[in-house]
């Protein structure tokens, strides 16, 4: 096989070239990374946009600099690292988020954008420069902690929220988006809005139990499921516990445990696809023997049928307002976040399905039940993503796991995939 040698630095990869990545490496910069907002248990704490994501990303733009790469941030501090390609294309993209839940794990979005570091390592260690150039990207508040919507960075970048509504969001703490990104120096100048990216993968590790359990070793996943978030506040009477009859009581808890019951049996009345969850909630006065007059919760709901989704959140609501009317509670509800279901670009996932094969790896195409902003990237650029096994199927835990064999399988098979997207004619 002839290789193409060019007259700058570096060689071009043929389809079949595809350099080592460094498993030592890769599992070092994890660690010092999550250093970086380090907890109790082994886990991480950087919600968006606080000191120790400040931190975090210092460490990382650092790591990015290093390679030497330039680096750039835009207005809502997402970082974008570029790697030089031989010609001066739309980069292939790669990365996620490092931005944690407050107990979050060590490898939840911080494994895509150290993997895409790797990728850049592995390449100048051999000397290769691709065709298209390479960009590493980690976006602001993914997780949607302390700010709503989630996925806030990667939605702005590519232009589906307006900058001024994700400044103006507020957080759980009583701050805005706006103030903290300049509080700790991370709101930039590099435009938004309309990114030239040729594609984007996200390696990810699953967070759910499904590759762990089957025993596979990749999961190749072709869409992300529809997500509705919605906050409800309902308004009772407080009323004493012990001398109000339960004929004559306005009582919002109650109406609210009715709610989240509901929205339990209405997933599993669904067809198998159909996930629902009451997160969140708050009573007050919150007292053990006070009627709550208030209850404040949250629901979410997701399936991969945008149809079925729609129908899920309808339902929700109609026995909200008629389980509330009955009680003489008054509802109020707003929308944190609302995405429809996203189907990847084939051009992504068979190259997942292509190079699995070819590493002799086994998978398993699935959905992703997670929100990730690939399915942002979806909308500007042929995109997709690859899952590695979850021990036990824990995230947004301190305890989350993944084996050091499965995070080098996947770095590798990143690596395969980048260099085939980035060196296409």
């Amino acid at each position: 096989m002839t290789t193409n040698l060019t007259a700058d630095s570096g060689r071009t990869v043929l389809d079949t070239e595809f350099p080592s990545i460094d498993g030592a490496r890769l599992l070092r910069r994890l660690d010092e990374l999550n250093a970086h907002g380090a907890i109790d248990g082994g886990g991480v704490c950087r919600l968006a946009l606080t000191d120790a994501d400040r931190s975090g990303r210092d460490w990382t733009v650092a790591q990015m600099r290093a390679l030497g790469m330039e680096v750039t941030i835009d207005a809502i501090g997402n970082g974008v690292a570029i790697h030089a390609g031989h010609e001066n294309l739309p980069p292939v993209m790669v990365g996620s988020h490092i931005d944690t839940v407050r107990t979050g794990g060590r490898y939840d979005g911080n494994y895509g954008v150290m993997a895409g570091l790797e990728v850049v390592a592995a390449l100048r260690d051999a000397g290769v420069r691709l065709r298209r150039p390479l960009a590493i990207a980690f976006f602001t508040n993914e997780e949607g902690a302390r700010f709503q919507p989630d996925m806030m960075g990667s939605l702005v970048y590519v232009g589906g929220m307006p900058l001024d509504e994700a400044l103006a969001a507020g957080g759980i703490d009583g701050s805005t988006v706006g103030a903290e990104l300049e509080r700790i120096g991370y709101r930039g100048d590099a435009p938004i809005g309309r990114p030239e990216v040729d594609s984007f993968v996200e390696l990810h590790i699953e967070q759910g139990p499904v590759l762990d359990r089957m025993g596979v070793e990749i999961g190749v996943v072709e869409g992300v499921q529809g997500i509705s978030w919605t906050e409800f506040v309902l308004e009772g009477v407080s009323n004493h516990a012990g001398t109000t009859p339960m004929a004559l009581r306005h009582d919002a808890g109650y109406c609210a445990a009715r709610i989240a019951t509901f929205v339990r049996d209405l997933a599993l009345r669904y067809d198998g696809r159909q996930i629902g969850t009451v997160g969140a909630i708050r009573f007050e006065p919150n007292l053990i023997n006070v009627i709550p007059n208030r209850a404040t919760f949250t629901v979410d709901l997701r399936n991969t049928d945008g149809t079925a989704l729609a129908q899920a959140e309808a339902e929700v609501l109609a026995f909200a307002h008629q389980t509330c009317a009955t009680e003489g509670v008054a509802l109020r509800q707003r929308s944190l976040a609302r995405f429809e279901p996203v189907a990847f670009d084939p051009l992504v996932t068979d190259l997942v399905q292509r190079h699995s094969d070819a590493l002799g790896l086994s998978t398993l195409r699935m959905p992703s039940g997670a929100g990730h902003d690939a399915q942002m990237l979806a909308r500007v650029c042929p995109a997709g993503m690859i899952f590695v096994p979850s021990v036990g199927g824990l995230s947004h835990n301190v305890r989350e796991f993944t084996e050091p064999a499965d995070l080098m399988r996947g770095a590798q098979l990143l690596m395969r995939v980048v260099v085939s997207l980035a060196n296409r004619p």
